[in-house]
């Protein structure tokens, strides 16, 4: 039987890294060990592609090449590792897949969301996250939280307004595909998003 596909998005500051540990533990406590891996990245070809992707040094890269560099990525990721997993009837969590495509590469950066959808049949085959975890944040809040951690990468040094896209198209693919999506309030302190987080994985796994 097929393994399950959870994926977890945000924008900047959003507490991605230490909130899908926080899944990875809940996952565990119920049985459950998954295959925990992000993009773009994954795999050896997929970290190369990210180290080029965030290199703020790369400023010139064009809109379309990121496109196309993000999918080439992902390809390599649900060839290598993704599909093979839930094949093998493993669960995967993901630390973003392609909702924060259309996010970032569509809302961000501007390119029609028609061209993304060609792209995600043409390599997804019609996979899709079985759960979608959305931790959102307001953009200033977020941006506050990112700029304490480390130098910023080639994204991070966006404005604001590029993230506002960036949230809006995160909050419309939330109402797009409300049966996948669960979107909780980042902006509290963690021991409450934890605890949203194991309210609805509780729920979610009960469903199942």
């Amino acid at each position: 039987m097929r393994g399950c596909f959870i994926t977890i998005e945000g924008g900047e500051g959003a507490g991605k890294s230490s909130n899908i540990e926080f899944v990875r533990r809940h996952l565990e406590q119920h049985g459950i060990k998954p295959v925990v891996t992000r993009e773009p990245g994954g795999t050896p070809l997929g970290e190369s592609i990210r180290t080029l992707l965030l290199d703020e040094r790369n400023s010139e890269i064009a809109n379309d090449t990121e496109l196309l560099l993000m999918f080439a990525a992902r390809a390599q990721h649900l060839a290598e590792v993704i599909n093979p997993a839930l094949q093998e009837g493993k669960w995967v969590l993901c630390d973003r897949f392609t909702d924060a495509t259309f996010a970032y590469q569509g809302g961000g950066r501007g390119i029609p969301r028609q061209r993304i959808a060609a792209l995600e049949q043409w390599v997804q085959q019609g996979l899709e996250p079985d759960l979608t975890l959305l931790l959102d944040i307001p953009v200033w809040q977020g941006l506050a939280r990112a700029g304490k951690r480390s130098a910023p990468d080639r994204f991070e040094r966006e404005q604001a307004a590029f993230f506002e896209r960036v949230r809006k198209v995160y909050l419309e693919q939330a109402r797009r595909y409300p049966e996948r999506f669960r979107v909780i309030d980042a902006s509290r302190a963690q021991e409450k998003v934890q605890q949203t987080l194991a309210d609805v994985l509780t729920a979610w796994l009960s469903e199942r």
